[in-house]
């Protein structure tokens, strides 16, 4: 008998880390090829490591909410000599292809950062004095912040059996900084000058630790949560955001797709819905104008060759996820129904890969799916816009006709484009939403497909 290390995957380029979620099996349990061992987390999406040999697992290496690199080792599975060999022999084999395939030239321009001052290296604390559960993003900010064991041991948590979460951790930095500024001589103490402290009077003040009632529920954000807060909060404090409004009568849209709907279910197994649309007319939008398919590295402008669309997907616990159509603007509009079905269902069963959340050059979010008329998206960082489709309602307008001006019943749909006032100037953010626009209102009713 031999000794199978079941390694944790390279699960893309940006991932390098993931967290054991759930162990699938036990010790002593029997596992057959492509049975799924555990299920790991990382911050792009949840999956499964399955196995790649026949055998018994014989011990775990990480504990659920434990973090593994990849690479570790995650699990030790007992097998038969014969078949490890075979296995050595594939792995080698893929090892020596993916070589190959590492060799061919990257695209992306690299950013040359300006030389800095040399920063001192913060003392590293030990945290292995400490009886208390401390996360991994509080242990990396008290070390970024000089906090010692002892200090974090004083810290009354609000986290589930007292634990110390990350925003007790921010506010004890933040009393703690007030504190010291406090203790420091002012100006008006060494010279006997009155001076006036404009920073102080301005500065905002840190939010308070809210404590709650008793009759309050405390519930603790999941990971994903987590995630994505912190992603929107990178993105607003990165991007200089501007929102532009289109208002577009897609009453031929409707049309259409009230004719088609039932006959291409029939022939293609598949609901037509509006995305599809929405995708096709962001595409063409922006093949005429490719400079908000960017995105910003420094003060260095990359210009992305493919147009890879993310459409972001509600899920039913309430989260969020931006699956991505790569080269949407090669798809007519079947393939593109078929691609937006398929993400958007896999996306609601957890059955997303790593790399179908990956690469996208810009994002539409369809907001009219929940009765909302228009909205300001928050940018997906790196891009550069984020486009909102709001619900398509009856509305009187104004039409010009050859006998005048009329009042009919229409149908209108506002969109709402986000975009990077950085390097998107309102003058080709407007343009770009009202170009899309214009897309959806020339739709040809009589159009086949």
């Amino acid at each position: 008998m031999a000794i199978y290390e079941l390694l944790l995957p390279k699960m893309g380029e940006s991932v390098a880390e993931a967290t054991v979620i759930k162990w699938n099996k036990q010790v002593g349990d029997r596992v057959d090829v492509e049975d799924s061992v555990l299920e790991i987390a990382t911050d792009k999406v949840d999956s499964e490591v399955p196995s790649p040999v026949q055998g018994t697992l014989v011990k775990q290496l990480f504990e659920e909410n434990q973090v593994a690199q990849v690479g570790d080792v995650v699990a030790l599975i007992e097998t038969a000599d014969e078949q490890q060999k075979q296995l050595a022999v594939a792995e080698e084999a893929s090892e020596d292809l993916a070589e190959n395939s590492e060799q061919s030239p990257v695209e992306d321009i690299p950013y040359v950062p300006q030389k800095e001052e040399a920063q001192e290296k913060p003392v590293k604390t030990s945290f292995n004095s400490s009886e208390r559960f401390y996360s991994p993003l509080v242990k990396s900010i008290a070390q970024e912040e000089g906090i010692s064991i002892s200090e974090l041991d004083e810290i009354n948590g609000s986290g589930t059996d007292g634990r110390v979460t990350k925003d007790d951790l921010l506010a004890y930095i933040s009393n703690k900084k007030q504190k010291d500024f406090a203790g420091t001589a002012t100006p008006e103490q060494e010279t006997g000058a009155p001076v006036v402290n404009t920073a102080t009077e301005t500065a905002p003040k840190p939010a308070p630790v809210e404590v709650p009632a008793l009759k309050d529920e405390i519930v603790e954000m999941d990971r994903m949560r987590k995630m994505i807060s912190e992603h929107m909060i990178h993105s607003k404090e990165v991007a200089a955001h501007v929102t532009s409004f289109v208002e577009a009568d897609v009453t031929n849209l409707v049309l259409w797709r009230d004719k088609v709907k039932a006959s291409f279910e029939k022939r293609e197994g598949e609901k037509i819905t509006f995305t599809p649309v929405f995708v096709e007319a962001v595409t063409k939008a922006i093949k005429d104008m490719p400079m908000i398919n960017i995105s910003l590295n420094g003060h260095q402008i990359i210009k992305k060759k493919d147009i890879n669309i993310g459409m972001a997907a509600a899920l039913p616990n309430g989260n969020l996820i931006v699956p991505v159509i790569k080269n949407a603007d090669q798809l007519n509009l079947v393939g593109l129904t078929k691609a937006v079905n398929d993400l958007a269902k896999r996306a609601r069963e957890n059955r997303l890969q790593p790399e179908e959340i990956k690469g996208g050059t810009f994002t539409l979010t369809n907001i009219g799916g929940f009765g909302n008329i228009m909205g300001t998206p928050i940018i997906n960082q790196p891009q550069v816009a984020i486009l909102a489709v709001g619900a398509i309602k009856k509305k009187p307008a104004v039409l010009e006709t050859a006998y005048g001006d009329v009042i009919a019943i229409r149908h209108m749909m506002y969109l709402s484009l986000s975009y990077d006032h950085r390097i998107v100037d309102g003058a080709l953010g407007g343009m770009f939403v009202k170009r899309v626009a214009d897309y959806l209102e020339a739709w040809d009713v009589n159009r086949e497909i």
